[in-house]
């Protein structure tokens, strides 16, 4: 449940962000129709294979986008659901502002503090995305006539005088403590390039996506294409663990995320802009509602019916469902998701499911494995939106041609951030059982390229839109989206992450907006600070060589425990630290609750810690973070070791 307190102090979020991207130099629709790819997927795979012998590989492809077309027969054009509009000129920026939380730059009055604090938190190219949308904006209004609210230059005026003082005072601190805050050096707004890490195989979250990707223009960085990247291995990412630990999108409150979504949509902004690429929105597709329960239903429909049946879930049961029964009886299958099951099959198996499942009447045993498969798919390419949305399937269309490998991944980790929480948890879910099917390859004869190609055509391709793929692209866009499948699979683990620069400029906001201080004192303020700053820099120096800290443990101990915070001290030897501790207190009330399992040993697996309070709301911690880096981080804060939440409850 998010802190009231706190939420009133974040700047707003009215709504999930929907962005479309475009090329601004070549432009390639989504293949969203069905027939548009039916004069090359009606030929037989002899004939393909003599026009194009490179076309062999996405035979897989072809042949999944001509079943999902027998399978919905006359029923591929959805007459119920209406095609995406663009909005008109002016309506995307200023929707983008909103769901920045900067609509008040466009507004009458002033900015709010909060939106000033926002901007002073920013970096260089994020700063100049948003302007280039108040500039557009602007434009927009002068067009059609009407005056605008106020010229953006004085916004930024503003905004730049506030942002002076926060530095002064972020330098003056970072003078007092030169080791304080390592997280937050990384992304400041001194002037020249970032320093980045010249070694291309790590995946660098400390310095912003944006700045990066400027930096290696700077640098005329030769960029090499992955056109190709079916016909060998990926290369492998190394995610740069800095002493702060990596940041999971899990670990992060509700409060806290909603800080990184308005965030995140101004970095993707801002690295689209450096990469060229022009940010559109589209609006949303609708769909008549379905009487089904199952099949057919919205997520956060059916979320809201599953959680009354099992809090806290965070995938459909029936998605679970079906990717339990392929684990346990599918994956060393030959063939499975390839090889089709019984159309009649899984129709009854649907109308089954949709009759029994909630009832606990349906039996999985008997259940063909390629049937189950058939089931997965089915429920994928039913939902009224698609599972990556409506609104964001352009975006992640349009990623396939961003050239360098690395850079793609980067668009894409902001773009699984921005999806709904109901989105993100079940394309997890997903991904992860096809990468349990791609590592049994040896046995299912399925490898990570014949999944993509796949599982593609059920991820892009769906009803209620007639946008055409140009002539004579359809096999460049099939194998873009096979080639963004494979990615997401492969690289699953380094997308699932918030970057550490996000969670910086989320506590870097966090501080500003706490202060609420009337900025015609600061010299004065700082002179005090200046007086006090060597005293306090030699007082530390003496009396400080490491800290003594107290960390809360559950209601269900009641004691606090102590640790002595050295260079070394991370979250897995305070956790360390606590099982020691508990193994000298009478575990019988321990038990009680269920929190631990004791079989001559003590198990901790489910513990983790957490930090609360001062510049973030709530963080899980990494084992591997630095507690005294942390706390120069977070001086304010205050660690609490409480059970993890579960992500995915077990049926």
């Amino acid at each position: 449940m998010e802190d009231p307190e706190f939420t009133s102090a974040s700047f707003p979020i009215t709504r999930i962000p929907r962005p479309q991207i475009l090329l601004s130099r070549h432009l390639f629709p989504l293949a969203n129709s069905l027939h548009s790819c039916s004069s090359t997927m009606n030929l037989p795979a002899a004939t393909t294979s003599r026009q194009d012998p490179d076309a062999l590989y996405m035979n897989d492809f072809w042949r999944e986008v001509e079943t999902i077309k027998q399978t919905q027969g006359s029923e591929g054009d959805d007459s119920s659901s209406s095609e995406a509009s663009t909005p008109e000129e002016g309506e995307a920026e200023a929707e983008w502002l909103q769901d920045t939380g900067l609509s008040p730059l466009i507004g009458d009055q002033s900015p709010a503090e909060d939106n000033v604090f926002l901007l002073s938190t920013l970096t260089h190219t994020q700063a100049a995305a948003v302007q280039r949308r108040v500039d557009s904006y602007s434009r927009s209004l002068r067009k059609r006539g009407k005056q605008t609210t106020r010229d953006v230059r004085d916004i930024f005026t503003k905004a730049s005088s506030i942002t002076e003082v926060l530095l002064e005072e972020n330098e003056t601190e970072q003078k007092n403590n030169p080791s304080a805050n390592t997280e937050h050096t990384q992304t400041s707004h001194t002037p020249g390039v970032p320093n980045i890490s010249s070694s291309t195989d790590v995946f660098n979250t400390d310095v912003a996506y944006s700045e990066q990707a400027a930096s290696r223009l700077k640098m005329c960085y030769m960029r090499k294409s992955h056109t190709a990247e079916h016909s060998g291995s990926l290369p492998t990412f190394q995610m740069h663990k800095g002493r702060l630990g990596v940041t999971r999108v899990s670990d992060l409150s509700p409060a806290d995320m909603k800080q990184v979504l308005a965030l995140v949509l101004i970095e993707l902004t801002a690295l689209c802009d450096v990469l060229d690429l022009d940010l559109k929105r589209n609006k949303a597709v609708k769909r008549k509602a379905t009487e089904s329960h199952l099949f057919g239903v919205a997520l956060n429909t059916m979320l809201e019916h599953d959680q009354k049946m099992i809090p806290n879930t965070k995938v459909p049961l029936i998605m679970q469902a079906i990717l339990t029964c392929l684990e346990k009886n599918g994956l060393e299958t030959k063939g499975i998701l390839r090889v089709s099951g019984s159309q009649a099959r899984v129709k009854s198996l649907q109308q089954r499911l949709e009759r029994d499942f909630y009832a606990g009447l349906f039996s999985w045993d008997d259940v063909n494995p390629h049937d189950a498969s058939g089931l997965l798919k089915l429920f994928l390419r039913e939902l009224p939106a698609p599972l990556l949305t409506a609104e964001y399937l352009p975006a992640f269309t349009a990623i396939q041609y961003i050239p360098d490998l690395k850079e793609r991944l980067q668009a894409l980790n902001l773009l699984i951030l921005l999806l709904p929480e109901p989105n993100r948890h079940t394309l997890k879910a997903l991904l992860e059982f096809l990468r349990k099917v791609a590592s049994l390859e040896n046995s299912n004869l399925m490898s990570l390229w014949n999944i993509s190609t796949i599982m593609a055509p059920n991820l892009f391709l769906y009803r209620g839109n007639t946008s055409k793929i140009p002539e004579g692209c359809e096999k460049q866009v099939a194998e873009g989206t096979a080639n963004l499948v494979m990615a997401m699979v492969h690289y699953q683990d380094l997308l699932w992450t918030v970057p550490s620069f996000l969670v910086s400029q989320v506590r870097k906001l966090n501080e500003n907006s706490s202060k609420r201080y009337p900025f015609g004192d600061r010299r004065l303020r700082n002179f005090l600070r200046k007086i006090h700053a060597d005293k306090d820099k030699a007082e530390k120096i003496l009396t400080e060589p490491c800290k003594q800290v107290k960390i809360r443990t559950s209601h269900f101990l009641k004691d606090s425990l102590a640790v002595r915070l050295e260079e070394g001290t991370r979250a897995a030897d305070v956790l360390q630290q606590f099982q020691k501790h508990l193994g000298q207190r009478s575990l019988q009330m321990v038990s009680a609750v269920g929190l631990i399992k004791c079989n001559n040993s003590l198990e901790f697996s489910n513990l983790d810690l957490y930090e609360v309070g001062g510049n973030i709301t709530e963080h899980c911690l990494d084992p591997d973070t630095y507690l005294l880096d942390l706390y120069n981080a977070n001086p304010n804060g205050e660690w609490v070791i409480k059970p993890r939440t579960k992500s995915r409850p077990v049926l």
